[in-house]
């Protein structure tokens, strides 16, 4: 039984697969298309809500560490899922690799730790979105009643408090608009995609040119404000918790690799969409959080629309831009919550695909060929959780699924070096075992510094996750039918 547990899919298998069109997905997708995948899921909720939560509880002034931590992690990683990538050119990320190199039970922990990374990912920008919206709206006259948008708790360093809401409407709209947008197909998707992603580094690059003269120095005194006593408040533990909770903002690029079976010509253009969107985020990012930090003291960054607060506090010089930015950043997160429910939905056709999942979850619509059941699905679940819980306790969660994803594609390339040497690369990670090695180090040390409570939860995801591999795809795998076949 655990050598079953560990079948494995071979390259060969994996190759055809990506060559077959048996499966109705469209190859759309160039570099450039890519690279701005890769930017419109990283850009937004990492600068435009997470920066000021992990400021305010974690890591204050010294934020800017937290993202410099997280970047080497994921360079690390991203030089791993760049090898991959021009490898295996497959719908699946991280679990049709995981699929190739440790076999199909830890194939499934990834993909339902997927599942959690982009479900979560995507609920958490929709509640930054829907602040941001709250925001631009008020300055226009227009007010939703706050037992209609927000989320009914919130989350802060005391603990858990009810807000008295019922549900946070404009998070839970965004969610069903744009899986109806993905619905529709890929093209679509990708061009309202690259649009966005346009305006909202153009807003960026305006918010930190501006807002470079009203930063205020006496804000970064001290730049790692002194521990309180708690492990992962402030000090060099809250540093590295910042880096374990922001961590998630990267996971765009990641995201990328979900469309390998989408893209024209993958094992070029993989490699180049992924690093590339990865160093233009890293630098915008570090450069958002010292501004952002400078003009508001980091006490104050707890909300969902820091930046918008920002521009609030930098006076009337500063006020002609708040629509600007507030709209950017609308449509920044907008972006980032289209591109985290297509990794998802990818993610569930590729293990439907493989008969882990239910065979429905595999169909592609006749007319638009994309996943629709899939899409459906993964956006009726993610709306429901946006239009629940707060940003603070799905931020974490995020941070823990990506980083777990992380630390088995790094240990899938030392594996797939010494079993498959010979077996042709478009790209290859530098030093390998060590960039493998320091990525697993890097993030494995993120996931230990998250808070006790977000493990529990990754926990109990995961229990869910082997019922339902234990009591249903175990017994409709394709790989163990055909072994048993044999």
């Amino acid at each position: 039984m655990p050598n079953r547990l560990l079948l494995k899919k071979s390259l060969t298998q994996l190759f055809a697969e990506a060559e077959s069109n048996e499966h109705g997905l469209k190859r759309h997708l160039n570099a450039w298309n890519l690279v701005l995948l890769g930017v419109g899921g990283v850009i937004g909720a990492g600068i435009f809500v997470i920066t000021g939560t992990a400021s305010a509880l974690h890591a204050g002034p010294s934020i800017v560490i937290s993202f410099i931590l997280s970047a080497i992690g994921c360079a690390f990683a991203g030089l791993c899922y760049a090898e991959f990538a021009s490898m295996i050119p497959i719908s699946g990320s991280a679990y049709t690799y995981g699929y190739a190199t440790m076999g199909e039970f830890i194939a499934w922990i990834i993909g339902w730790d997927l599942i959690l990374e982009y479900l979560f990912g995507a609920a958490t920008v929709a509640v930054g979105w829907a602040g941001y919206v709250n925001s631009f709206l008020a300055d226009l006259g227009i007010h939703i009643p706050p037992s209609m948008s927000q989320s009914p708790f919130i989350y802060d360093t005391t603990g858990w408090h009810s807000t008295g809401a019922l549900f946070n409407f404009p998070a839970v709209f965004i969610v069903v608009m744009l899986s109806t947008l993905l619905v529709v197909g890929i093209k679509e998707s990708a061009k309202f995609n690259n649009i966005i992603v346009l305006i909202k580094v153009s807003v960026i690059l305006l918010f930190i040119g501006f807002g470079i003269a009203h930063i205020n120095p006496t804000n970064w005194t001290p730049f790692i404000p002194e521990n309180t006593g708690t492990f992962g408040q402030f000090g060099w533990s809250g540093i590295m918790t910042g880096a374990g909770v922001i961590f998630f903002a990267y996971i765009g690029f990641d995201a990328i690799s979900t469309t390998s079976q989408e893209a024209i010509n993958p094992k070029r253009d993989m490699p180049i969409g992924i690093l590339v969107s990865l160093a233009v985020c890293t630098i915008l990012y570090i450069a958002v959080s010292l501004t952002l930090t400078g003009i508001v003291d980091y006490h104050d960054l707890n909300v969902a629309a820091p930046i918008a607060l920002a521009i609030d506090r930098g006076g009337a010089t500063l006020h002609w831009l708040g629509p600007l930015i507030k709209v950017g950043a609308i449509a920044g997160l907008s972006s980032v919550v289209l591109v985290l429910l297509l990794g998802q939905s990818r993610v569930f056709f590729a293990m439907a695909n493989d008969g882990l999942l239910w065979k429905s979850f595999s169909k592609t619509h006749k007319k638009f060929k994309t996943p629709y059941i899939t899409t459906i699905i993964t956006g009726g679940i993610c709306s429901l959780f946006a239009g629940l819980f707060p940003i603070g306790l799905l931020g974490e969660m995020v941070s823990i699924g990506t980083l777990l994803a992380f630390v088995i594609v790094c240990f899938g390339i030392i594996i797939l070096r010494k079993k498959e040497p010979d077996a042709p690369r478009s790209f290859k990670t530098p030093w390998v075992p060590l960039v493998p090695i320091l990525g697993i180090v890097v993030c494995g040390a993120q996931m230990f510094s998250l808070p006790m409570d977000t493990w529990w939860r990754l926990i109990g995801w995961m229990v869910i996750g082997f019922i339902i591999y234990f009591t249903y795809g175990i017994r409709h795998s394709k790989v163990r039918k055909a072994f048993k076949a044999e």
